[in-house]
């Protein structure tokens, strides 16, 4: 009965108790003798346990960017490559992130396996993909995704869904029987990483937290505290 009487309209929902939400971590424990000889294979171990954890969409990370005004900025994104050169993702170049990456390319990414009890941190520089990888992943696109590239101007106020959907059928009617092209607005970046911190839960909140750090050519190792 109280949960109808909160759904009715005009009806207000009971304030939740954020502070006594808690949840008391599992004892697992991250050790310098259990990490990688560098942070890429680190993070690919740790997102195949992902995948093979159940975690939903393992890839989608946090991507914060240097906002236009000097403030912070974050929205969820995909990850969709990774290698010793970096983590890659897409997006339309003339969104608000792809202005702020070229304003600042500064950034950071953040991984959140909260079944696992993980999370991993990266800060590091954004750098423009070049043309031909861009193109290679759009062609990999299902046909509904790329229409959708060239049917939204991301970040940009729309009056409302309708308008959408006219958006997207006009470029459904336009490319029709072709190949999609790759828009020009749409690019990507590899985000090439200064530091890379392993996260993972223990219990009474004293969590391990190593980081990889650049040194040279090379990587160092340093525990922080939780």
């Amino acid at each position: 009965m109280d949960s109808q009487a909160d759904s009715q309209p005009g009806s207000q929902p009971a304030p939740v108790d954020v502070a006594a939400l808690r949840k008391e971590y599992s004892d697992v424990g991250l050790d310098v003798p259990q990490l990688a000889a560098d942070p890429f294979a680190m993070f690919q171990r740790w997102l195949r346990e992902a995948l093979d954890g159940g975690v939903h969409e393992p890839n989608a990370m946090v991507l914060g960017t240097v906002g236009l005004d000097g403030a912070p900025d974050s929205r969820m994104v995909l990850l969709k490559g990774v290698d010793e050169r970096g983590f890659v993702l897409f997006t339309n170049q003339t969104s608000l992130k792809g202005r702020e990456l070229a304003a600042d390319p500064r950034c950071a990414l953040l991984f959140p396996w909260h079944p696992l009890e993980r999370q991993v941190r990266i800060a590091g520089t954004a750098h423009v993909l070049e043309r031909e990888a861009v193109d290679a992943y759009h062609r990999s696109r299902p046909r509904v995704s790329q229409l959708g590239a060239w049917a939204s101007r991301q970040s940009e106020p729309v009056g409302s869904r309708a308008e959408l959907t006219e958006l997207y059928d006009e470029m459904t009617e336009r490319f029709e029987g072709r190949d999609v092209p790759t828009p020009d607005h749409w690019g990507g970046y590899r985000v090439v990483p200064e530091s890379v911190e392993f996260w993972q839960g223990r219990p009474g909140r004293m969590h391990d937290r190593l980081v990889y750090e650049r040194d040279g050519e090379g990587w160092r190792v340093q525990r922080l505290a939780p």
